[in-house]
């Protein structure tokens, strides 16, 4: 199913790999991370509506992403990984510097966040690249 050059099956694929790469990651990350963020174990459980939001916000990402790959050059693993890497490095990453930096929060957060980040945007760039 299409819209717009949008593979809609590959956007929901991308979605949820990297909503399970979030799930993965944040389970064997989530004392230290807990730690950095300065919060309770009880605060740092996220509940269903959070996850919810989520999975929604991964899947908006993944149809906005397909047409930035879509629009930049053609569908390819090559070229949605290249995409992620560029999209990581020049708006998450950077982002994610300023916030934590005026948050004063510790930089093993900085690594963690930005490591999940990294890894959802490669997971959709391949997922789309490969499927469509």
């Amino acid at each position: 199913m299409m819209f717009d050059g949008i593979n809609l099956v590959g956007v929901a694929l991308a979605a949820v790999a990297s909503f399970a790469f979030g799930a993965l990651w944040y389970g064997l990350l989530g004392r230290p991370w807990q730690r950095a963020a300065r919060m309770s174990a009880d605060a740092a459980r996220p509940g269903p509506i959070t996850m919810l939001v989520t999975f929604a916000a991964e899947l908006l990402m993944a149809f906005i992403f397909a047409g930035v790959i879509y629009h930049a050059g053609g569908l390819s693993v090559k070229s949605g990984l290249i995409s992620a890497g560029m999209i990581w490095t020049g708006f998450f990453l950077t982002s994610l510097v300023v916030s934590h930096r005026h948050q004063k929060t510790s930089p093993l957060l900085l690594l963690i966040d930005g490591g999940h980040w990294l890894g959802v945007l490669l997971i959709q760039g391949a997922v789309i690249g490969l499927v469509g």
